[in-house]
């Protein structure tokens, strides 16, 4: 269970489609690091459901430029760079084995990864899956960097965008809690 919350965490969608246009942006850039997505996102609402937002999230994410791709990339912290970190345990920056060699071969593999393609790894770590399971998820992530350095850039890009999918839906539940939200917003 993640003790620490986000200034948005579990507010429901009737709250989330309430709020002042500034503070909606505000609530999806914690999620997404992009402040057109996290604008045009707002500027969409009301949403009907979540199902409807997270379509909605995806289309833009899917829209945006390269560009804008790689300034969220640059949001990203490293792997292993929050350590069992109760406000990122479903991040891979709190991807953590105790084991030095497992972390240097990770970290090896991360810059190779950034030389290879020019911009950070990213991906979906499963919740709680990176503060939880130590060495197996280090070396999940590891085998994760491992086949995708296979990919030629062009696919790489596209398996970044779905990897970003992933995340930002993940964080927007979590921003919008259960359906109904809960009864403190």
């Amino acid at each position: 269970m993640i003790d620490q919350v986000l200034m948005h965490q579990g507010m429901g969608l009737e709250a989330y489609n309430a709020l002042p246009t500034r503070r909606a942006v505000h609530a999806v850039y914690e999620c997404c690091y992009s402040v057109v997505l996290a604008t045009d996102l707002a500027g969409g609402r009301p949403y009907a459901d979540h199902a409807a937002l997270f379509r909605q999230a995806d289309a833009l994410l899917f829209s945006l430029g390269e560009d804008s791709i790689d300034r969220v990339l640059q949001a990203y912290p490293h792997i292993g760079r929050r350590p069992r970190s109760q406000k990122s345990i479903c991040e891979q920056c709190s991807v953590w084995d105790d084991d030095p060699a497992v972390m240097a071969q990770l970290n090896s593999q991360v810059r190779r990864y950034a030389e290879r393609f020019g911009f950070g790894f990213v991906m979906f770590v499963e919740d709680g899956a990176a503060a939880t399971s130590g060495a197996g998820c280090a070396h999940r992530v590891m085998a994760g960097i491992v086949d995708r350095l296979h990919n030629d850039r062009e696919t790489e890009r596209k398996v970044v965008r779905n990897e970003l999918a992933r995340i930002n839906r993940a964080r927007l539940e979590r921003m919008l809690g259960p359906e109904g939200g809960y009864y403190n917003w």
